[in-house]
């Protein structure tokens, strides 16, 4: 068994720790912070300043992915969750009556969430965990270095540096995400540089959040979380003990984007879409300001050129290999996965060539697909909103599948495979009988026009600049940050395999 060096204890690193421990290994986890995630959840959420993670306080769901590993590879995580007051939802239960139960329906539910209640599960665990050290306030510096054989790259990994000390391990795992610094310390070691691929978004996110009244468990079953025009949308974000989110997405290039910082402006232009107005109509209590974020990108980073690994004894996980926009919410999932896959193979020559060029396969074959299909919706979203166009440049029959699935289980049951990482789109909306039934309902609806839910321009622009704002100071940059809501996506091109070892 290997002894596995873990850099960051967000939600990647507590994962990959925990998972190490529970297949065998041993595990050191460096995280710089000097606390960990306790019990008191608001406390933490909402009082505890982190400026490394500025994602940690904005909405998350767990898709129906991240809930698998959970259930399967640690229940106990999964088990504290609920207690500590997660919620779980099923896609299909938007209809009245949920249609009979298919093979793979168990798959299709969303575990709702803070952020702070899956890592103080996972922090729970790994206090009882054997095999497992977790050090707070001791962030890595550097890493130990060797060269390497004639057969791999110039640098081999053997190890960290902190300000404590030095730390030997069989296998380093990169979980500090895009900040984390490893790829500076690589460059700085010799290595060449990781093979980077970028897309901007051009949205920024502005939320807020609340608790419902007491004695009312429930929010408002429709009408559907996710409403949006032509430049601007809303998605509410039911999460637990009471708690959700309501969220405004418009362009970063949208001047009116600087007005939704005041809170009587954003409540006044969220209730003007469905989803907004109908969960700020319950006398829900603010439990914040408003929290914006930009500067969101989808950034895919290997470890692997056309000439091999850049360098071996290190490999990433979560979004040190694969940040995606939280549209689709899939950032969860993906960091599971590969902590998952980490534990399960750490114990293969994790020191040699050979491991990290399967490492990167694997990730190629399993992660790449996903955030592929994440830039391309993202784009279409971006697009519309750059330009206020609605969907005018969408097809028909993309956005007559999303309003058919709000009527047909069938079709509402494939997208929601694609919405949990279940099945790839070009093979789940291809499916003969989901087109029949698309062709079906469009055909009886011969005038069918894409609905936009939500005000004008003319009137976003009135209730963006009316009274509750007024003249601004200068705007501060927005802080980049991840989690926010899903969006309608265009099928297209995407995942053609399972998350698999």
């Amino acid at each position: 068994m290997a002894h596995v060096l873990v850099i960051g204890g967000g939600v990647g690193g507590l994962a990959t720790a925990l998972l190490a421990a529970r297949h065998g290994h041993t595990a050191e986890l460096f995280e710089r912070d000097t606390r960990a995630p306790g019990t008191a959840l608001d406390r933490d959420f909402f009082g505890w300043r982190r400026p490394t993670v500025p994602q940690a306080v904005q909405p998350h769901v767990l898709l129906g992915a991240a809930r698998t590993v959970l259930r399967d590879e640690l229940p106990d995580v999964y088990t504290e969750m609920l207690g500590l007051g997660a919620r779980e939802r099923h896609e299909l239960d938007w209809f009245e009556v949920r249609p009979p139960a298919l093979p793979g329906d168990e798959d299709l539910v969303l575990l709702q969430a803070r952020r702070i209640v899956l890592e103080s599960a996972l922090t729970t665990a790994l206090r009882a965990q054997a095999g497992v050290v977790v050090r707070y306030g001791e962030p890595v510096t550097g890493l130990i270095t060797v060269p390497g054989p004639a057969e791999a790259p110039e640098v081999h990994v053997t190890g960290v540096t902190t300000e404590a000390g030095r730390y030997e391990g069989d296998l380093v795992v990169d979980a500090g995400g895009r900040r984390g610094g490893v790829e500076r310390r690589l460059a700085e070691a010799g290595c060449r540089p990781p093979v980077v691929e970028r897309h901007r978004t051009g949205l920024a996110y502005f939320c807020r959040w609340y608790r419902l009244p007491e004695g009312m468990d429930e929010g408002p079953g429709r009408p559907w979380a996710v409403t949006g025009g032509a430049f601007a949308g809303c998605a509410v974000f039911p999460a637990d003990n009471r708690v959700f989110a309501v969220t405004l997405f418009v362009h970063t290039s949208d001047p009116t984007r600087s007005a939704l910082r005041d809170p009587a402006v954003f409540e006044r232009a969220a209730r003007t879409f469905p989803s907004g107005g109908a969960w700020l109509a319950l006398g829900a209590e603010p439990l914040s300001d408003v929290r914006a974020t930009a500067s969101l990108d989808n950034r895919w980073s290997a470890l692997v050129d056309e000439r091999g690994p850049v360098v071996t004894g290190l490999v990433p996980v979560g979004d040190s290999i694969t940040h995606t926009n939280p549209t689709l919410g899939q950032g969860t999932s993906l960091a599971l996965w590969a902590a998952r896959r980490v534990a399960r193979t750490a114990h293969r020559d994790p020191g040699s060539a050979r491991f990290a060029v399967r490492h990167h396969e694997w990730a190629v074959r399993t992660l790449k697909p996903w955030f592929d299909f994440q830039v391309v919706a993202d784009a279409a979203i971006g697009e519309r909103f750059a330009t206020r166009a609605g969907r005018q440049g969408t097809a028909r029959e993309v956005a007559a599948l999303f309003d058919c699935a709000l009527e047909d289980p069938e079709v509402m049951r494939a997208r929601a495979r694609v919405r949990h990482l279940a099945e790839p789109p070009e093979r789940a909306y291809a499916d003969p009988e989901v087109r029949a039934r698309v062709a079906r309902w469009l055909a009886a609806r011969p005038d069918y026009v894409p609905h936009e839910a939500g005000p004008d321009r003319a009137e976003w622009e009135e209730l963006t600049a009316g009274p509750g704002w007024g003249a601004q100071p200068a705007e501060p940059p927005l802080p980049e940050a991840s989690a926010v809501p899903e969006a309608p996506a265009v099928p297209a091109a995407g995942p053609s395999t399972s998350a698999r070892s």
